[in-house]
């Protein structure tokens, strides 16, 4: 892989979080537990709205959406970095660091995007819940769903193949807990100012476009909510947003401190810190999140366990 004076690299090398032994396996085992959590609970959660007819909704079809996204993304990222925790040699070859890099920024578009189609899906809930059924039909919810992972997977392979474009040169050494972009385009050892600008025209368009559309939903929301006479009728509507909203700060917040302002970015603990967020922390407490603030899923998880108990107890006899 070499052309003219300059050698490219085969493979990259992730410096990690750190370099003591004894923290790492502490990492180690924190992380494994956390993953595990994520999987067994964003599982759990598609499994309850598969099984209770009574959660076949627009919403809950969009969440199923939103537990794939989540597990795909930790396991993107979390699976390497538990393996790098406990070798010396962090290495990671080209082409896996490419695929790594589409399929972590890919799948967080989707996520950023699915955010703003759930907003919609609430407003006309709140707003227009007379013809919630007619609006948020089938057929619309499907596009709506394709709409976000196609436009997620496009945007995340243009910046993909416009970042391993770059030459590396000798650089190899990527001072990060995975390829993330940022840190990837920052190894080039020519100009990357037109890159700056690429990760911010799209961080416009897959970033603020979807948090503009999600602010605008709640704008209507809230005007709507707080025309509700009765104190009952305020409270049911807003419990119907309550998780939503909750995942949409936790995921917009960081998302907007870190790619708007690529020149001004954060320190490279910062960084790390904000890729843990997402890869180990988010992905783990959107099921939980939906679980312990939605009503219509703790009453499924109730009616569930309220079965496999009373199938036990005939088991047992």
């Amino acid at each position: 892989m070499g052309t003219g004076n300059q050698t490219y690299v085969k493979e990259f090398i992730l410096l990690g979080l750190s370099s003591d032994w004894d923290t790492r396996v502490s990492l180690f085992v924190l992380f494994l537990i956390i993953y595990m959590v994520t999987v067994l609970g964003n599982f759990f959660i598609v499994l309850l709205i598969r099984l209770d007819s009574r959660l076949h909704t627009p919403m809950y079809f969009f969440l199923t959406n939103l537990s794939l996204v989540d597990v795909c993304y930790a396991t993107s990222i979390v699976p390497q970095m538990l393996v790098h925790l406990l070798i010396e040699h962090k290495a990671i070859p080209f082409v896996s660091c490419a695929a790594q890099l589409f399929f972590s920024l890919g799948l967080g578009g989707i996520e950023f995007v699915l955010l703003a189609v759930m907003a919609y899906d609430r407003y006309v809930a709140v707003c227009d819940p007379l013809r919630y059924s007619v609006i948020m039909h089938g057929g619309l919810c499907t596009r709506l769903a394709i709409t976000s992972w196609v436009s997620g997977s496009l945007n995340s392979l243009m910046q993909t193949i416009i970042t391993f474009q770059l030459p590396m040169c000798t650089n190899k050494y990527i001072d990060h807990i995975s390829c993330e972009l940022l840190a990837v385009v920052r190894l080039a050892c020519v100009d990357i100012s037109s890159n700056e600008i690429a990760i911010m025209v799209s961080s416009i368009v897959l970033l603020m476009t979807p948090f503009c559309l999600v602010l605008l939903s709640y704008i209507q929301i809230i005007s709507t909510i707080l025309k509700i006479q009765s104190t009952e009728g305020r409270k049911k509507a807003f419990h119907t947003c309550a998780s939503h909203l909750t995942v949409v700060v936790l995921c917009y917040g960081m998302a907007i401190f870190t790619y708007i302002q690529p020149r001004s970015s954060p320190s490279i603990l910062q960084e790390k810190l904000i890729s843990l967020f997402y890869a180990v922390l988010t992905p783990m407490l959107n099921p939980m999140i939906y679980s312990v603030r939605n009503k219509e899923v703790k009453g499924a998880w109730q009616k569930l366990l309220g079965q496999l108990s009373g199938l036990t107890s005939k088991l047992a006899t």
